[in-house]
């Protein structure tokens, strides 16, 4: 039965395209057959909804891993992160020991406005009380997002205050940022990070490159670790601010769609500084497009891991009921006419395991683990370097996975979160001595140590948890677990750009790409690959 709703619902799909009318005509009538017989006859009650959205999904797994059905309630939830906005209250919150707290608050967003703090537990939403075993993340969304205008109620409690406290706050819009970080890492090198690719994100850019060359920078490192994409435009404007005018960036072709090229303007700002883009195996798609065309064109260099491999490019169409289809309708393809979608052809379970093979095989440790076929090999277009398409991106400089990630007690105290409450809690302690005794980050950076008394509340909060300290794994993370508790306290007194100014100081990454950018002998070696 199963196969027979696959067939009628791929013409169905095809119906919604508008393509072979009366094969599809004749498909979609098989299908309702199907639907009209099930109804009358079939021995038990069954929903009918159901089936069709299982036979639907059925279909599309069928098709490529990107090719999925979205059902009318995830639509928003989907979108909403790439739309570069959302209506609620403006607070960054984590559950901690089953209790709603305020990471953080929007500047200038509605809870800020009303006096909510970073620290405060929230108890009660609209009168229901939150604080209970497995509140979920989405629970908490539901019911602070809403449209513009409403009111929400809490009950917060806060700490070395008696009484508990009362906010009512009326719902705005609220950004939602896809730049991380945007600062100099010295006199010369600027460093921009960009966790995805949205509606906003090439104004955000434009931003930080206004901003930072203002303050002199000549050179930038671009990371894109982690970005898993989005918007294709969003990736072309990127590039457009890097590219001379007139240069393809990327095109696109399937067998519907005609090739279409996207080529660069003349209004890039930022068109003769040096380049490094950060690549790892989370960055994919729009990610990929970026580097891609800056790799094709020998206008930077790509330092990292290979990337993940998506080269499709989906087109979302709306259904009757509210629900939609985002269906894959062209393959995308860098300047030299690599297509890096990696191969799907051995079905989806081995797709999403792609990632996990690359570390049974020695990938991460070792870029000569990594074989293309000759038949993959392009070359670039200026400095005729080799670069491959078929499975991602390929660095031009080879970053090993960071091994401290191999040590099981720094692993267990992140992963059972163990570090971020300390932090919290450390916090609620010192937040107003920490503030009077240091006037910016420069200061804090410059002078605040995570002392050992700090580090042994840690190991005791962790021995709660049932994590014991092992000596050996201890004395080789104890600098990197410093470095995170900073790094972590340098967010909450400030911003996500002050969390990055810590952590990427003793960054593989980072000091890679400042040694090759700050050596013009090195960078143009790397890019003429000798």
């Amino acid at each position: 039965m199963r196969n027979v709703v696959s067939i009628c619902l791929v013409g169905l799909f095809m119906y919604v395209g508008g393509l072979k009318a009366q094969s599809v005509k004749n498909q979609a009538i098989k299908y309702q057959n199907l639907l009209a017989l099930i109804d009358a006859f079939y021995v038990d009650t069954v929903s009918l909804d159901r089936l069709t959205e299982d036979a639907i999904v059925k279909v599309l797994s069928e098709l490529d891993p990107h090719s999925v059905y979205i059902s009318k309630d995830e639509i928003q939830e989907m979108n909403e992160p790439l739309q570069g906005s959302f209506s609620g209250i403006g607070i960054q919150f984590n559950i901690l020991r089953d209790t709603l707290m305020v990471v953080a608050t929007i500047p200038g967003g509605p809870s800020e406005k009303v006096g909510l703090r970073a620290g405060d537990r929230i108890l009660k939403i609209d009168n229901e009380n939150v604080a209970a075993v497995g509140l979920k993340n989405n629970d908490v969304r539901k019911s602070l997002r809403g449209d513009k205008g409403t009111i929400v109620s809490l009950v917060v409690k806060r700490k070395r205050e008696k009484e508990l406290i009362d906010f009512v706050i009326t719902r705005d819009n609220i950004p939602i940022h896809s730049l991380d970080a945007a600062y100099m890492i010295n006199n010369q090198i600027g460093y921009v990070k960009l966790n995805r690719f949205a509606a906003t994100t090439s104004e955000e850019f434009l931003e930080a490159l206004i901003k930072l060359k203002a303050e002199n920078m000549q050179d930038m490192i671009l990371d894109l670790r982690g970005n898993g994409g989005g918007y294709m435009q969003a990736a072309i404007e990127i590039v457009d601010q890097l590219f001379e005018a007139e240069q393809l960036i990327v095109y696109t072709q399937g067998l519907t769609n005609p090739r279409r090229e996207n080529i660069s303007t003349a209004k890039g700002i930022f068109k003769n500084g040096k380049v490094v883009v950060l690549l790892d195996e989370g960055s994919a798609s729009a990610s990929e497009i970026v580097a891609g065309a800056i790799q094709d064109w020998d206008r930077g260099l790509i330092l990292g891991r290979r990337s993940f491999g998506k080269g499709l490019v989906q087109r979302q169409f709306p259904l009757s009921d509210g629900s939609m289809i985002r269906l894959t309708t062209a393959h995308y393809y860098t300047p030299t006419g690599r297509c890096i979608q990696k191969s799907y052809e051995k079905g989806l379970e081995d797709y999403h395991l792609d990632i996990l093979n690359r570390y049974k095989s020695g990938e991460m440790i070792s870029a000569d683990s990594i074989h293309f076929p000759d038949s993959l090999k392009y070359n670039t277009l200026v400095k005729k370097r080799i670069v491959y398409g078929g499975g991602g991106i390929m660095p031009d400089i080879f970053i090993p996975i960071d091994t401290t990630a191999n040590f099981k007690y720094f692993n267990l105290l992140v992963r059972k979160n163990v570090v971020y409450p300390f932090v919290v809690n450390y916090m609620d302690r010192n937040l107003k001595k920490l503030r009077n005794k240091y006037a910016n980050f420069e200061d804090f950076d410059k002078n605040f140590e995570v002392s050992e008394e700090m580090l042994q509340e840690i190991v005791s909060m962790g021995e709660k948890e049932g994590i014991e300290k092992n000596e050996e794994d201890y004395l080789a993370v104890v600098d990197d677990l410093k470095l995170h508790v900073k790094a972590l306290l340098a967010r909450d007194l400030w911003e996500s750009s002050e969390y990055y100014k810590v952590v990427n100081k003793k960054n593989d990454f980072i000091l890679k790409a400042v040694e090759v950018l700050s050596n013009p002998k090195i960078y143009q070696k790397e890019l003429a690959n000798e």
